[in-house]
């Protein structure tokens, strides 16, 4: 029987179709796209918080809450391997407030859709990691110097939210680890035209920047923080808002009790200190998490804060419990209370600038459920 030979257009047919089949299994496989999030819902309780009748006097307020514990988040990830252990990626991230599903309201993130982060970028083993775009500011990076992990009653609180905003325009770098050391420089441009400090017409703040250091040895880990933020004419004029940062602290884990111990010292060299507005602002913490079990874990800590130019000083105490049904699903409590000086005026949670008044104390806390897919 004569044997059929395939012609020469079946064989070249049949080699690309093979040849794309290898392209397309090579390219899934260096390649990944993630779809991420975290929703964060309960009840939250304080006491003299300014009633909205105009009277000047508080009242106990019950709410739902929203972002106390975590921030509600979505997300998307994705990365590509280049070869020689290159990696380009993207990260489009956006928070929410759970209980009104929006991002306004209770929600501290802003109304952009992609209001936390925004940013591609290359990655390399020996070289670094580059990102350009929209990302947290560097001083987000007091999240490993806060015993509760950056709650609304937390390190933020005593700062007036000052070491945990957003920046837009952004250039970061941050290098490989050599020897346990790491560092990320970070700049948002201002972007006014004849100015690198000053910003643009359509922007809150003029040029921030901002270096984050990190030393870590087995269960020790030590940070340092500096940044600044400028306003639109490129001046310090606000010490909880537009001023010079440094954050200095450390972790050490010992079996089930990792210890946190931070400093943070705010300089507004602008501001005119003839408003009675301080211009320089100190703030201390030492903290604890005990995990009883893989499952039960304990959170305590004690911050206090010092503003001159007669600003007085506040104390804040909190407690709380982290209990995790599985990996994805957690019951949270967190508790505390803000001792105000006389002179003093902070609020408990960090979603607030003031509080019910000068030397007026609060107590409050909350509860809820954290789910992360």
């Amino acid at each position: 029987m004569k044997q059929v030979k395939p012609s020469f257009i079946g064989a070249k047919t049949l080699c690309a179709l093979a040849l794309m089949g290898a392209f397309s299994a090579q390219a899934q496989a260096q390649s990944s796209v993630t779809i991420y999030g975290r929703v964060v819902a309960g009840v939250d309780v304080m006491t003299n918080v300014p009633k909205n009748d105009g009277s000047g006097t508080t009242g106990t307020r019950i709410r739902s809450a929203s972002n106390q514990w975590g921030t509600s988040m979505i997300g998307f990830k994705g990365t590509e391997d280049l070869g020689g252990g290159t990696n380009a990626f993207f990260l489009l991230e956006s928070g929410f407030g759970s209980t009104t599903g929006g991002l306004n309201g209770t929600d501290i993130n802003g109304t952009s859709l992609f209001n936390r982060r925004s940013y591609v970028g290359l990655s390399s083993t020996n070289a670094g990691t580059l990102k350009l775009g929209k990302n947290l500011f560097i001083n987000n990076d007091v999240w490993f110097l806060d015993p509760t992990g950056q709650q609304w009653i937390g390190t933020a609180n005593l700062v007036r939210g000052r070491n945990w905003p957003g920046a837009s325009n952004v250039i970061e770098y941050t290098t490989p680890t050599f020897g346990g050391f790491g560092a990320t420089v970070q700049t948002s441009l201002g972007e006014a035209a004849g100015s690198f400090s000053k910003g643009g017409t359509s922007t809150k703040y003029g040029r921030k920047d901002g270096l984050s250091l990190v030393y870590q040895n087995n269960g020790l880990e030590l940070r340092g923080i500096y940044d600044v933020v400028r306003d639109p004419n490129g001046r310090y004029t606000d010490v909880y808002d537009t001023s010079k940062e440094l954050i200095l602290g450390g972790t050490y884990k010992i079996d089930k009790l990792k210890l946190f111990l931070g400093y943070e010292n705010l300089r507004a060299p602008d501001v005119n200190t003839a408003s009675g507005a301080p211009d320089r602002v100190n703030h201390y913490w030492l903290g604890a998490n005990y995990d009883v079990t893989s499952q039960f874990q304990l959170v305590g800590s004690v911050f206090h804060v010092n503003a001159n130019n007669g600003n007085g000083s506040a104390n804040l105490f909190m407690a709380g419990v982290n209990y995790f049904l599985s990996k994805r699903t957690l019951l949270y409590v967190g508790g505390g209370t803000m001792r105000n000086g006389n002179n003093a005026n902070y609020s408990l949670e960090a979603d607030s600038s003031t509080g019910g008044g000068k030397g007026t104390n609060q107590t409050g806390g909350y509860f809820g459920i954290a789910h992360s897919f």
